[in-house]
This record gives structure tokens, sequence and C-alpha cells, in this order.
């Protein structure tokens, strides 16, 4: 299994709609292979309907009672919450196998789940982002520390709009510019 195909999303209790679908969009994006989410606010969001069919489409979306169940020896729980304690993101080192969970936007992770998580990061901002904004930047820290080869203009063409045709041409500065 490639690695950027071995994390997933948990999410306590989301409560906004396009936050949840922003969510889908950057798992999709970003290779995570499943999104879970507990509690009843969801219903809402279900019937949420953003442009995220071609990148979010072979993503498994589950509604479940515990995180608990989802992480095992191979599988690690990493909380992603404001947290006394917690490894700064930048310092953090991705297990190849992760469950990363975030918090209600209106709200923290239970103590209990912190209590049972594997690790514990959070991303130095001044104040916090919400959640949509904090997965994104979680998992593609998650990406930009992997070591795999990418062929970057192929990724570039494969990921842009049809309409999109942009080129970039490096200029050699004549040796009279310095």
């Amino acid at each position: 299994m490639d690695n950027s195909r071995s994390s997933a999303i948990a999410l306590c209790n989301p409560k906004s709609p396009s936050n949840v679908g922003v969510v889908m969009r950057a798992a999709g994006c970003y290779g995570a292979s499943a999104i879970y989410y507990t509690g009843n606010r969801f219903a809402r969001a279900a019937k949420y309907h953003q442009d995220t069919q071609n990148v979010s489409q072979h993503i498994e979306l589950s509604a479940i009672e515990s995180f608990a169940e989802l992480v095992g020896q191979e599988r690690k729980l990493v909380c992603v919450e404001l947290v006394v304690g917690a490894t700064p993101l930048p310092e953090f080192i991705h297990p190849d196998q992760a469950l990363y969970v975030f918090g209600p936007e209106d709200g923290s992770i239970d103590q209990s789940l912190i209590d049972m998580a594997d690790e514990v990061v959070y991303i130095p901002t001044v104040g916090c982002m919400n959640l949509a904004a904090t997965v994104n930047v979680v998992l593609y820290d998650r990406m930009a520390k992997q070591q795999q080869s990418i062929d970057h203009n192929e990724r570039v063409k494969s990921s842009r709009d049809v309409n999109n045709r942009l080129v970039f041409r490096h200029h050699h500065p004549c040796p009279s510019d310095h």
C-alpha cells in the first residue's frame, strides 16, 4: 500500500456542512483513504454537495460510534489539537499508518481520546485555524515529508483545470543584470 493512502481522517461530531465538504476534498487531494465521524450533527452535512466528485469519489465516509475501534498496532491514533505537551507539527514525524483525529468546530477533542492517543500534534499558529484549514495543513505536511518520487510536471498537468495551459519558462539573467 502506498504511504499516501495509509492515512484516514476522523472528525469528532462535525457541525459545518461546508467544512465537511472541504475535508472531503482535502482527503481526495492528499490521498487519505477514508473519513470517519461521530455525533449526529452530520445529517445536515450529508445533504451538502460540493464539487468534490473528481477527487473524493473513492473515499469512504462513515459514521462510527468510537474511533477506538479503528486503531491498532499498525494504525496510530494522532490527535490534532491545541494541547499542552503536544508536538509542534513542523517537528512531527508522521507514522506510516495514521488515523488523524480532529475536534469539532465549536469545541475540543475529549480528554479521554487524548489519553488514548499515540501522538498529539498542534499547529503553531497565532490563534486557531478552522477545521477544514487544519485538515489541509496536516495532510499537506504529511505529503511534503514523505520521500516519494513525483514527476511534478505530470502532477500539475493531471491536477489542473482543463482550461489551464500555463507554463513557467525560467529566464536566465544577462551578466549585465548583476
